[in-house]
Order: C-alpha cells, then sequence, then structure tokens
C-alpha cells in the first residue's frame, strides 16, 4: 500500500462464524490494504455447536471474550447493533443513531431461531439445555415413555437433532432405562439427506442398531396433550417432543430480502443491485443453514474485497462442500457432501483436520489455538484428510485447513 492511500475500511455487521471467517480471511489475503470493523451487541463469542453435548454431560459450549478474539483475528469490535444500510450512500445506521461509514459492508447478521412446533420443546441451544435435561431426568424416573424429536417443515439445519435423539438413547441405556421409546419424526424424505445418498443409508443404519425409530416425509405442526399433529395423516403419539427452531433472517431495512427475511447473493457473496455490499452465512437466501457452509461464503466475500482493494488474488466463488460431525454418544460419524454434485462420504475417521464442528480455512485452525480446542492428529486422520480433499474438492485447499 502506497504511504497516502488509506486502508479499504470493511466493516462487518455481525460476529459469529461468517463474520470471524471473513475478518481472519481478509487479514490473510489483504494484509494491510484493509481494515476491518466488526459491529455486534454480544460481549462473547459461543461455540454453541456442543450445545447439544452438555445437557449429557458430555460435552460443554466454550465462550471467549469477543473484543479478544476480534483483535487476534487483526480487526476492532465496536459494540452495537447494525440497525439500517444505505448502500448508495455507504453508511449504516446503529442502534444508538450513529451512521458508520464504509467502503465494503458484510451482512453477517446469522438467522432468528423462532418455535416451528407448538408445544414442543423448541432446542436453539444452550439456553435450552437446561429444559432438555430436566426432560431427560423425567425419562430416567420412568415419568416418559417415549420423546419424540422433530424435524420441521421449515428453514432449520438438520443434523443437532439427529444427535440429541442418539445422545438420549445412549444416556437412557446406560442409566438401565429400559422402555423408553425414542423417535425421529422429520420432514426430510431421508434421514440427513442434505448429506447425500450414502450418508443417508448408512446414518438409517445406525439409527436402527441404536434403536431409534424413524418417521420420515412427515410435517408436525404441534405437539398438545401426548400427541404430535401431523399434516394429512393421523397424529403420532409422544409423552414428550423436543423440536429444532425455524430459523428467519435479519429482514435489515435497506437491503433486499425475501418475506422469510433472507438476503439474496450472487456466487462472490454480493447482494443484488448494490455496490461494495455483500452477505454471508445463515441471512442469505442459501440452504440448508450451517457453520461451515457460512465460513466458505465468507470466504468468496473476502476474495472479492480484497480484489477490490487491490490485492494480488483470485477471487474465489462460492462452490459449497458440506461437512458435518455427528456426535452419537460412541464414536462419531464425519459427513461430507458436495451440495452441487450429491457425492457423499461418510467415516468414523476424521475427514478434515481439525476435527471441528465448524469446519472454515481460516476459522477452525484459529479456533483451535484460541479455545485450546486443537489435538495432535494421527497419521491415518492427517493422511485420510489429505485424500478427501484432494479427490474430492479440485477448487479448494489439498491441506488439513478445510475450505
Amino acid at each position: 500500500m502506497t504511504a497516502n492511500r488509506r486502508p479499504f475500511h470493511v466493516l462487518i455487521a455481525g460476529a459469529g462464524v461468517a463474520a470471524l471467517e471473513a475478518a481472519l480471511a481478509l487479514r490473510a489475503l489483504a494484509a494491510d490494504l484493509v481494515e476491518v470493523e466488526l459491529v455486534a451487541p454480544e460481549a462473547e463469542f459461543t461455540y454453541r455447536p456442543l450445545a447439544v453435548a452438555e445437557p449429557f454431560l458430555v460435552g460443554e459450549v466454550r465462550r471467549f471474550p469477543l473484543e479478544r478474539l476480534v483483535g487476534a483475528a487483526g480487526a476492532r469490535l465496536r459494540r452495537g447493533t447494525v440497525t439500517q444500510v444505505d448502500p448508495e450512500e455507504k453508511v449504516v445506521t446503529s442502534d444508538d443513531g450513529r451512521t458508520l461509514e464504509f467502503d465494503a459492508f458484510v451482512l453477517a447478521l446469522g438467522a432468528r431461531p423462532r418455535e416451528a412446533v407448538v408445544g414442543a420443546l423448541t432446542f436453539r441451544g444452550a439456553q435450552d439445555g437446561p429444559e432438555l435435561a430436566a426432560l431427560l431426568e423425567r425419562a430416567t424416573t420412568g415419568n416418559v415413555r417415549r420423546i419424540a424429536f422433530v424435524v420441521p417443515p421449515a428453514v432449520t439445519w438438520p443434523l443437532p437433532l439427529y444427535e440429541l435423539a442418539l445422545l438420549t438413547a445412549g444416556y437412557l441405556s446406560d442409566r438401565g432405562t429400559r422402555g423408553v421409546e425414542i423417535v425421529i419424526v422429520t420432514a426430510e424424505e431421508w434421514p440427513l439427506g442434505v448429506f447425500g445418498a450414502e450418508a443417508s443409508t448408512a446414518i438409517r443404519e445406525l439409527l436402527e442398531i441404536r434403536g431409534v425409530q424413524l418417521v420420515t416425509g412427515v410435517a408436525v405442526s404441534a405437539w398438545q396433550d401426548g400427541r404430535l399433529s401431523v399434516a394429512g395423516r393421523p397424529a403420532i403419539e409422544a409423552d414428550a417432543a423436543v423440536a429444532l427452531p425455524q430459523l428467519l433472517g435479519p429482514a435489515l431495512p435497506g437491503l433486499p430480502h425475501d418475506g422469510a427475511g433472507f438476503v439474496p447473493t450472487d456466487t462472490e457473496g454480493r447482494v443484488p443491485g448494490t455496490a461494495d455490499v455483500y452477505a454471508a452465512g445463515d441471512a442469505t437466501q442459501f440452504r440448508p443453514k450451517q457453520g461451515g457452509l457460512a465460513a466458505q461464503q465468507a470466504d468468496a466475500v473476502a476474495a472479492a474485497i480484497a480484489a477490490d482493494a487491490g490485492a494480488d488474488v483470485e477471487r474465489m466463488p462460492f462452490r459449497p462442500v458440506l461437512r458435518g460431525l455427528l456426535l452419537t454418544g460412541f464414536v462419531p460419524r464425519y459427513l461430507r457432501s458436495e451440495t452441487t454434485t450429491g457425492r457423499s462420504v461418510v467415516d468414523t475417521e476424521a475427514l478434515w483436520w481439525p476435527p471441528a464442528k465448524i469446519v472454515g480455512r481460516y476459522l477452525a485452525p484459529f479456533l483451535a489455538t484460541q479455545l485450546g480446542l486443537d489435538a495432535t492428529p494421527s497419521e491415518t486422520a492427517r493422511s485420510t484428510a489429505v485424500e478427501v480433499e484432494v479427490e474430492l474438492d479440485p477448487h479448494g485447499s489439498a491441506s488439513w485447513s478445510a475450505v
């Protein structure tokens, strides 16, 4: 950068997975050509995927002071909430009434969870852990005979529901509890079908082995008086119901969005009809909603912004590769799918490194260091990760740092 040229100011709304990945990618790709500022109300970054494990005492949600984490990512944090965007004037308005200028703006606010199955325990994350733990206690004392875990017919991320069901089955078995039926009731035609046919078949077999019943292709709207209301078919009996939430977009004033509040983007994350405005993660229209995909979107955004800022980098259009780590209570399952081709892999050995729940080219190793989530890979895991990346992801990195 020349001495008289100021850095390209990138303003990011949010401080979750997509926001941190974008900040880290911009530091790696553009260095001192950009200055990155995150605007978020939170004081902590919460590593939320392990929320499913807390009620079963096999894991815990990790939290980290957000300002320190953002600083380590080479950015700075402004406490507040972006309430409106003016793409033409290149300013945003925050909740305190101040206006903030930008050269590039990235919407990374994520999605808002809402109840999808009326009457059920809606599991949004750590905040619902105590209620789920109370349900487990009722089951171990014989007060619950059948628990239904529900994937609703709404925009959501289904994998945690399967984890909750499998972990519940293991939890009850370990405590000698007998006679409690566990059933997954899902709007999906195939269990975790988003990962492809091979993975879905493997998950169906795993559920059978673990004694978890499966009902697919049904739309549950409510649970009341021991029954799940199902569209177009008889009610399903259940003494308790646990459901995933429906996800809604931020519907930020000043930006286009659909009826559910999600923002349209192109393959570089640009918001159509605007200049230098981008979006990444759950706030966009892309499905499914998942942290690893949010990180990949953020990488595409960062590459486009870095190129505009004058960095010598290639643009990197978003080519989604879905990775999921399924906690089962015993040996976890690593799931991987190319969403554009349907090719899928499922294995008990790590298919990427670090073998984290949230997979990001920059964020995964960063969190492994900052939050102590790393471990030394075995030679088997190391070689497996490299082989899979080279064979199935020719557009990405052939290293442990997942795309």
